[in-house]
């Protein structure tokens, strides 16, 4: 059974900064890439950031030059360190990721953890 958990969450006001991890654990074989999406409310789930495990980065263009994503390999972790946070960026972020196990091959996201961005 593969989990991800997250943390690091919180509020925080406008121009601050958060870190959220996520870990991901259980029979893994390979993680293909990790990444985080956010939902905020009445709005569509959207990609924030992801990594692949060669590196390689996307970001969304509203977190472009703020934000940035790591992927701690031998720990299966990865991060997404967010400055100059603003009100928009108010939502759930959720870890997402494509790992093959030692019996299948699927995504796998975590349980969301909030993030409120306010004075």
């Amino acid at each position: 059974q593969v989990q991800l958990v997250e943390s690091g969450g919180g509020l925080v006001q406008p121009g601050g900064s958060l870190r959220l991890s996520c870990a991901a654990s259980g029979s893994i074989s390979s993680i293909y890439y990790m990444g985080w999406y956010r939902q905020a409310p009445q709005k569509e789930r959207e990609l924030v950031a992801r990594i692949a495990n060669g590196g390689s980065t996307n970001y969304a263009d509203s977190v472009k030059g703020r934000f940035t994503i790591s992927w701690n390999n031998a720990k299966n972790t990865v991060s997404l360190e967010m400055n100059n946070l603003k009100p928009e960026d108010t939502a759930v972020y959720s870890c997402n990721a494509d790992i093959r196990s030692y019996r299948d091959y699927s995504n796998y996201w975590g349980q969301g953890t909030q993030v409120t961005v306010s004075s």
